[in-house]
């Protein structure tokens, strides 16, 4: 069978560029105007990700995406905030929109905005092999050594006292926590058909994983962006490096497999 139409290859490529822009334009603004920017980047982000599934993977794939990330993001993060399991105490502010569960809807969105390239990479990683999970987990759980300071920072959400030991002024149980549950999801991910119904020959296999460099340059671009703003732009001088060698690790090694 044919490729997808030319314009529906386009829509992630045209999302995600839009991505891009958005967080460009997230350190030149401040207040309000920041907090809704950060709102438009993960939603662009997400329907980036969302619809390059879609495309390459199928539709199927897609909705166990959003399924297994973004609800199990709810559910975990709804716990959390109810209970301080798994995570640690904290609670969101007003400032990123309307909540469920006492979660702001943007929340799970950020789960599978960057739970996609994340799988993506650590699937490059892993080559197959029965890690891939974890490779997969720690793809997505670095990302957290720059989420969680900059958010904080930025006054989206805040920690409450007693969690026992802290990185870069968060509860150590967090980054733990990311890490388990990223591993979780990715093993219910990489056992999901992934192949779109019309890949039936090398050359269509080829075009997917050409299209793949759309995913993988937004993880690439977060990394190099979120050390670049939290150094340059945030005064975060403690999560661009713990965030730069922890997400820089997960980035070498993917460069090292793309080598291959």
């Amino acid at each position: 069978m044919a490729l997808p139409g030319r314009g529906v290859r386009a829509l992630p490529v045209v999302l995600a560029a839009a991505t891009v822009c958005s967080q460009i334009v997230y350190p030149l603004v401040q207040g309000s105007a920041r907090d809704t920017v950060t709102v438009v980047s993960v939603v662009l982000f997400f329907a980036a990700s969302v619809s390059h599934a879609a495309v390459w993977r199928g539709w199927r794939f897609a909705a166990a995406l959003v399924a297994v990330t973004a609800g199990g993001g709810l559910l975990v993060e709804a716990a959390g905030v109810a209970t301080g399991v798994p995570f640690g105490a904290y609670a969101y502010s007003d400032s990123l929109g309307a909540k469920v569960l006492g979660v702001p809807v943007v929340i799970p969105l950020a789960w599978t905005m960057m739970g996609y390239p994340a799988l993506l990479v650590g699937a490059r990683i892993g080559q197959g092999r029965q890690w891939t999970p974890l490779t997969a987990g720690a793809a997505l759980a670095s990302w957290d050594l720059f989420l969680d300071p900059q958010m904080v920072d930025a006054g989206h959400w805040a920690w409450r006292g007693g969690s026992g030991p802290e990185l870069l002024g968060i509860p150590a149980s967090n980054f733990i926590s990311w890490f388990v549950i990223a591993t979780a999801m990715m093993a219910v991910l990489v056992h999901v058909p992934a192949g779109a119904y019309w890949v039936v020959d090398d050359d269509q296999l080829a075009a997917v994983r050409v299209a793949d460099r759309v995913p993988f340059a937004l993880y690439l671009w977060t990394y190099a962006s979120s050390v670049l703003a939290h150094a340059a732009f945030f005064g975060l001088p403690g999560s661009a490096v713990v965030g730069g060698v922890g997400m820089g690790i997960v980035v070498a090694l993917f460069l090292r497999a793309s080598r291959r």
